[in-house]
């Protein structure tokens, strides 16, 4: 059974920055390095959009909007792929999720809430 378990959101001032976990696990994910792992967001009355992915040998590639304060990375040896966001803006307010890229629809894990307001 196939588990993507995100962490690490909270309530920041506009400026600040968040460090995101995502932990995979799952017999799928027995050789976790040959999938590209995405971070995406929703935010309300949006659409999900990805904001972020990482390939298995670490090509990375960013959305406009986050290039430049968003950096993605990946640990293999333990599942995890991390989102660290810096220089956070209230428009970044969202529930971010990971998943592979592109998404598996019966993937989806709880997420975790990012809120950037002063």
């Amino acid at each position: 059974q196939v588990q993507l378990v995100e962490s690490g959101g909270g309530l920041v001032q506009p400026g600040g920055s968040l460090r995101l976990s995502c932990a995979a696990s799952g017999s799928i994910f027995s050789i976790f390095s040959i999938y590209t792992m995405g971070w995406y967001r929703q935010a309300p009355g949006k659409q999900r959009e990805l904001v972020a992915s990482i390939a298995g040998g670490s090509s990375t590639n960013y959305a406009d909007s986050v290039k430049g304060r968003f950096t993605i990375s990946r640990e293999n040896a333990k599942n995890t792929v991390y989102l660290q966001m810096n220089s956070l803006k209230p428009e970044d307010t969202a529930v971010y999720y990971c998943n592979i890229d592109p998404p598996s629809q019966t993937w989806w894990g709880q997420g975790t809430q990012v809120t950037v307001s002063s």
